[in-house]
């Protein structure tokens, strides 16, 4: 392995650091596919605890779940995002992120759907407040429902109840994170930062638009992890089966 190929390599990777994603327009993406220069970004990734995606069109880097130099904890997701403020929160918006995420990973008409219409925050509070009143009414036949999971149900179902709801003046509580239409926008916001998603309509009825780089994020790597489809499970209710359209 050649001075030169490790020096590509390092470019290629530490792009992807800062960008997260380097796309076909990229310098760096035909370079990245030197066998040479993939080899060593391959290594670069696996020696920080990082994964890479490839894609057609598209090169991503992804945290592993564990065991990366680049992992975020509770602290620095609060550090980084000033919408984290409590676990409780934290929570409550990874139950948020995994139900938008389960819409849009149903089948090939959900895939096609969302990616034109979106899905807009009122209907992903409908979703959520859907969900987490069946996971109430299981909780009461079943107190010990999510410890196999190691989920606090009990909490989550909790802080949602007692969470402000919103009326259709969005403009007047977007800015409130304690309000559900609140913990719905910080749970976008943090999908946009990551490139994942693009937010329409921001200052009337906003809604969120999934960009393939998710739709790859989900196919390639999401897939892989058990823990990923057990939560995808837990997101579904039987009125899930009959949906309506989500992006109204």
């Amino acid at each position: 392995m050649n001075a030169e190929s490790i020096k590509k390599a390092s470019a290629v990777y530490f792009t992807l650091v800062k960008d997260k994603v380097i796309d076909e327009n990229s310098e760096h993406f035909q370079t990245y596919f030197d066998p040479e220069v993939r080899q060593t970004v391959l290594l670069l990734a696996d020696e920080s605890g990082t994964y890479i995606i490839e894609s057609p069109k598209r090169i991503q880097l992804v945290v592993q779940p564990t065991g990366s130099v680049f992992a975020t904890n509770f602290t620095h997701m609060k550090e980084k995002h000033k919408q984290v403020e409590t676990k409780k929160h934290f929570h409550l918006i990874s139950v948020v992120i995994m139900a938008f995420l389960a819409s849009i990973d149903r089948n090939q008409a959900a895939k096609i759907r969302t990616k034109r219409e979106g899905i807009s925050y009122f209907a992903l509070e409908r979703q959520v407040n859907d969900l987490v009143m069946n996971w109430d009414s299981i909780l009461k036949a079943n107190p010990a429902f999510g410890e196999e999971e190691r989920i606090d149900m009990k909490d989550i179902v909790t802080t949602w109840k007692y969470m402000e709801v919103d009326t259709d003046d969005y403009g007047a509580k977007k800015a409130n994170r304690r309000t559900r239409i609140g913990l719905i926008a910080s749970s976008m916001r943090l999908l946009e930062t990551e490139g994942l998603i693009v937010i329409l309509d921001r200052d009337d009825i906003p809604k969120a638009i999934p960009k393939n780089e998710l739709f790859e994020r989900i196919e390639y790597l999401y897939h892989d992890y058990d823990r990923y489809e057990l939560f995808k499970k837990l997101m579904t209710t039987e009125e899930d089966e009959h949906a309506e359209n989500p992006s109204n």
